[in-house]
């Protein structure tokens, strides 16, 4: 008697909670937020909704069981069949399965309580991304011997393969567990054309085979699969793809791959999409690897939850290096503490077998609501579970910029990664240089990353002195050249993953002309344009030969003289306007040419075989629709020698410089108390709870007084910094 596994996506009733009378007909996958959780508001539904489905026993035999695999619910299920409650699920990300045996009938009612509603004890509840509701993963029921393998823990495959390389790589043991419900004698294990055969002993086999002349796993360059197969004799049967590789971190190297360092950038991934939510069909997944894979990434981060098996079977097959990480994240809850551990332990049993999978990821950026004992020894609890379930892997965390980098917390993982927003909340982005290079002085036997960084980019949005906080794409791509080449001068950065991949759903957020959305993707939502940003990481990462015309949305230009940026892997890039040969250079992924402009021209840029195209106009005055809505960043003065007196303070010096002076910090408190007091009056307690650790205080010591003032947004008037400059600007330097 073979599993039988029939796809049971079809012919479900929905019904949301607070009109339960309205039930319609849906195809899973399903969720009920794809519209409200992506419009703004942070008013999308989030409660209690029912699922139902009706229907006859599937055939099977008195010696068979029937089950029901649930890929994903959120966030918490509790599944019912003919009246009798079966199993309650909490966590929206991992797969489950329900054993509907002892409660089947010819005709049957399952009902599926779904809910995502607020509460105090399953993560997430807390964070800058919509928490859809929904059977969004795909359902499936089983038909199976009672002798099968196991389906009722956490749902792991129930067949699981560690392989040991000898050193030279050559050679490899090959370890096969697999664990049994029911009577069996024995389990068969094929690898190739080898099979052994194991005793059962207290519900589990295991096996060695001995693998000569081993094909390495060896990410995006051969991400070569062996595949484990395992037999019962009662004809129940699972298989498990599975690679060979070795994996190391170096606090100097950085990630080590076969005994090899291995440079790795990409991207962080959240898997909804535009209109679709999180209910998401093969053909999405398929969409975004080739995006990631066109890009020319050799990781992701697959964040802030479990992802689909599906997704992390194409990292494997296509070599993705990837980090899989459970949603504890922003805010520790006292009572989320057992779903910290079911969470992990889903992630670590269920993804045990993919080669891509590098590390456990922790928490997020979960010291941002405060760091209590509490919080450290739900960590050490989450760390020791890791290290139990998997001696493999190592375990990290993504820590906010907030927290001390000496701080302890940082270190209780095996390795660390940082999320760094300098150059956008906070800070120019010349400041994730010089962390990087301070931590790595004050801990050179640490292995450390950068787990987020970005920049909001609206296309629609063009500058041709793109700044800071405009949401132009033009400003995203000169950030994202800066974080590249900062990362390619310090190669003990163990990974970075760009935030993010694609734009994603934050219903809370109302920014940057698109409402519910997070827009630091390096492609739109809806995954149909790829920004600027996202060929200069082509630049850095992709050997296929391509050049790219940065601007192309810029079209229409004010400037009389206008930069055509080329962004290329090839190390000569020739331009022509209006079908003419304007000028050729040599260089190194950026490529930059000044062109006049009069009236409608062509611009290509051609390098060997490569080409682009894209059309500009000279007009009279700026494109409005360019500018987000409630206009440009404040550009304070137009002209440096009317900022800077010579020998005098001014906006232009460090805070730290200003401080200093007594003259020059009392007149700067006098008159930043009132907005520091309305500051205060916005934020309340929460103003008060937040700690600025002395290394972040010494960095923002090294910001301008102007930069500084940026960071306070719309508290900060025109007026207001001619005054402060005009006072600065009659205070004599010492010296």
């Amino acid at each position: 008697m073979m599993r039988k596994q029939i796809l049971w996506n079809s012919d479900w009733l929905f019904a949301r909670g607070d009109t339960p009378e309205k039930a319609t007909p849906v195809t899973l996958p399903h969720t009920w937020n794809a519209k409200d959780g992506q419009d703004g508001g942070n008013d999308y539904y989030r409660g209690a909704c029912l699922y139902t489905k009706a229907f006859a026993a599937p055939d099977h035999s008195d010696s068979e069981e029937v089950w029901l695999e649930f890929e994903g619910v959120a966030m918490t299920a509790v599944v019912t069949l003919n009246g009798q409650e079966l199993v309650r699920h909490e966590g929206g990300y991992a797969t489950f399965r329900v054993n509907l045996t002892p409660a089947l009938a010819a005709q049957n009612t399952l009902t599926v309580a779904v809910d995502n509603g607020k509460n105090r004890t399953v993560y997430p509840q807390k964070a800058d991304f919509t928490f859809y509701g929904g059977i969004y993963r795909p359902v499936h029921l089983l038909v199976v011997p009672k002798a099968h393998f196991a389906l009722d823990y956490h749902g792991a495959p129930g067949l699981r393969v560690t392989p040991v390389l000898s050193a030279n790589l050559k050679t490899a043991e090959i370890h096969a567990e697999a664990w049994v419900t029911g009577t069996a004698q024995s389990v068969q294990f094929t690898l190739g054309e080898e099979t052994l055969s194991a005793p059962v002993t207290d519900g589990k086999a295991e096996c060695t085979f001995k693998l000569e002349n081993v094909h390495l796993w060896d990410g995006v360059n051969d991400p070569y699969l062996y595949k484990m197969q395992a037999t019962l004799d009662s004809g129940d049967a699972v298989e498990a793809n599975f690679g060979c590789r070795t994996i190391a971190f170096d606090a100097e190297k950085g990630f080590i791959l076969n005994g090899r360092p291995y440079r790795l950038c990409g991207a962080a991934r959240h898997q909804d999409r535009q209109g679709l939510g999180n209910a998401l069909t093969e053909k999405e997944h398929d969409e975004d690897m080739a995006l990631l894979r066109e890009m020319g990434a050799n990781t992701v981060r697959l964040a802030h939850y479990q992802h689909a098996q599906y997704f992390y079977d194409l990292c494997d097959k296509y070599g993705l290096v990837a980090w899989a990480e459970i949603p504890y994240i922003t805010e520790h809850i006292p009572e989320g503490r057992a779903n910290t551990l079911s969470q992990m332990t889903e992630l670590v049993v269920q993804n045990y077998n993919h080669p891509s999978i590098v590390c456990w990821g922790l928490s997020n950026e979960i010291t941002g609501s405060g760091k209590t004992e509490d919080l450290v020894e739900n960590h050490k609890l989450l760390n020791d579970l890791c290290h139990k379930l998997d001696a493999t892997r190592p375990t990290t965390m993504a820590h906010i910029f907030m927290l001390d980098a000496n701080d302890p917390l940082v270190f209780l993982p095996d390795i660390s990664s940082y999320n760094l927003y300098y150059g956008w909340y906070v800070g120019e982005w010349e400041q994730n240089d010089a962390w990087f290079d301070e931590f790595h002085k004050n801990h050179p036997d640490a292995v450390i990353g950068l787990s987020e960084y970005g920049a909001d980019a609206n296309p629609a949005y063009q500058s041709a002195k793109p700044a800071k906080g405009d949401w132009s794409e033009g400003y995203q791509a000169v950030y994202h050249e800066h974080m590249l080449k900062m990362w390619a001068d310090r190669p003990y950065i163990w990974a970075m993953h760009c935030w993010n991949m694609f734009d994603f759903g934050a219903d809370g957020r109302d920014e940057g002309g698109k409402p519910g959305q997070n827009q630091k993707g390096l492609v739109t939502f809806d995954r149909k344009t790829k920004k600027d940003a996202f060929y200069i990481y082509k630049a850095y990462l992709s050997k296929e030969p391509f050049v790219h015309i940065c601007g192309r949305r810029y079209a229409d230009r004010a400037e009389s003289e206008t930069e055509i940026k080329v962004y290329s892997n090839q190390p000569r890039v020739t331009l022509f306007v209006d079908g003419k040969e304007f000028a050729a250079q040599d260089g190194d992924k950026i490529f930059k040419f000044t062109v006049p402009i009069s009236g409608e021209h062509t611009i290509e840029a051609r390098s060997g075989a490569c080409s682009d195209t894209i059309a500009i106009r000279k007009v009279d005055k700026p494109n409005p629709a360019y500018v987000k809505a409630g206009g440009e960043v404040v550009n304070w003065f137009d002209r440096e020698d009317e900022i800077v007196k010579e020998g005098y303070f001014s906006i232009k010096d460090s805070m730290g410089d200003v401080k200093a002076h007594p003259q020059a910090s009392a007149v700067l408190n006098e008159l930043i108390a009132p907005l520091q007091a309305k500051a205060a009056a916005a934020y309340g307690d929460v103003a008060k709870n937040i700690q600025i650790p002395e290394s972040m205080q010494r960095m923002m010591d090294k910001m301008s007084v102007e930069a500084t003032l940026k960071q306070m947004g719309k508290l900060v008037k025109p007026a207001f910094v001619h005054e402060l400059n005009a006072a600065l600007n009659q205070i004599k330097k010492e010296g």
